[in-house]
């Protein structure tokens, strides 16, 4: 559960700006984003090799003659 403290005289929009930080530090949004769209971790795996290699090709290869 989150508290925001809010001090006496401040205004609320201030105190939504802060729950807003707050909740977005959790990441709970991005958590049920990811859960929401699965991915099977072969997938994930496989799509993170095919990065490295076109990392590898952009970056590493440059003194290839």
């Amino acid at each position: 559960m989150l508290i925001v403290s809010v001090k006496e005289g401040e205004s609320i929009e201030k105190a939504l700006k802060k729950f807003k930080k707050k909740f977005e530090k959790t990441g709970v949004v991005k958590q049920l984003r990811r859960r929401k769209n699965f991915e099977k971790p072969s997938i994930t795996n496989r799509q993170t090799r095919i990065k490295a290699v076109y990392k590898e090709k952009m970056y590493g290869g440059a003194a290839e003659a």
